[in-house]
């Protein structure tokens, strides 16, 4: 189905109040969704390609610049014409839990107290609670809340046309 010319696109959807395109036709709904999701793939290729001309471009600079002032993450700041360059190397650390353990456990046997060195938390995986059998669920049950998400609604034609 055409819509006229004067139909909302997705560049006027952050100016429409909620409600307002809430009313709209569920044809035209569908349409806008199925726009925005492909301007927004779009946009994240374009931000990859950018990103990557950005890091091809000043990486090496960036890695010079952090090796003279003795870092190796963070960040640095240096120009390029007119322009600052804020180059930010995060530092990513993994730890492995297994050995974690291990030390919390010589930490608690020597009488210290392990809260004072590392944030413990144990979390159960839904996975695992929905295969345990009632009884152990019983005793988990008052130790757990459920909270949902954010609802998801996508638009399908039907008939199979998309």
């Amino acid at each position: 189905m055409a819509w006229p010319n004067n139909s909302p696109t997705p560049d006027d959807l952050p100016g429409i109040p909620d409600a307002d395109l809430a009313q709209l036709p569920v044809e035209l709904l569908a349409i806008l969704q199925r726009e925005t999701e492909e301007a927004l793939k779009r946009a994240k290729a374009a931000k990859a390609r950018l990103d990557a001309a950005l890091t091809v471009r000043y990486a090496t600079r960036a890695a010079e610049e952090r090796q003279a002032r003795g870092k190796d993450t963070g960040t640095v700041r240096f120009d390029d014409g007119d322009f600052t360059v804020v180059a930010d190397l995060p530092k990513r650390v993994d730890w492995d839990q297994e050995r974690l353990g291990e030390i919390v456990e010589r930490i608690r046997r020597s009488g210290d107290d392990p809260a004072q060195y590392v944030d413990i938390a144990i979390k159960v995986p839904e996975r695992k609670y929905a295969a345990w059998p009632d009884n152990i669920r019983a005793v988990f049950e008052p130790a757990r809340t459920v909270r949902t998400g954010a609802l998801k609604v996508e638009l399908l034609p039907q008939g199979g046309a998309a």
